[in-house]
C-alpha cells in the first residue's frame, strides 16, 4: 500500500513510532500514540468549536475564582 492511500492514523502511528528511538520500550510506545490520540482528539474539539471557558471550568469544578 503506498502513503497515498494509507490512513491518516496509520500514517500517524508510523510517525510516531518513527520517532522513536531504536531501544523504546513497549510502555513508551503506547503513552506515544495514547498522547498523540488525546491531542489530536482535542485538536479536532477545538476546530469544531466544542470549547468552554476557563470559567466555565471553574463553575464545573466548583471554583470560583483562580487559586
Amino acid at each position: 500500500m503506498c502513503d497515498s492511500t494509507r490512513s491518516p492514523v496509520k500514517s500517524a502511528a508510523r510517525e510516531t513510532l518513527d520517532s522513536l528511538p531504536e531501544d523504546t520500550t513497549w510502555d513508551e510506545v503506547m503513552y506515544r500514540l495514547y498522547v498523540r490520540q488525546k491531542i489530536e482528539a482535542g485538536l479536532a474539539d477545538a476546530e469544531a468549536g466544542n470549547l468552554i471557558s476557563t470559567d466555565e471550568v471553574r463553575r464545573r469544578l466548583g471554583r470560583s475564582h483562580a487559586s
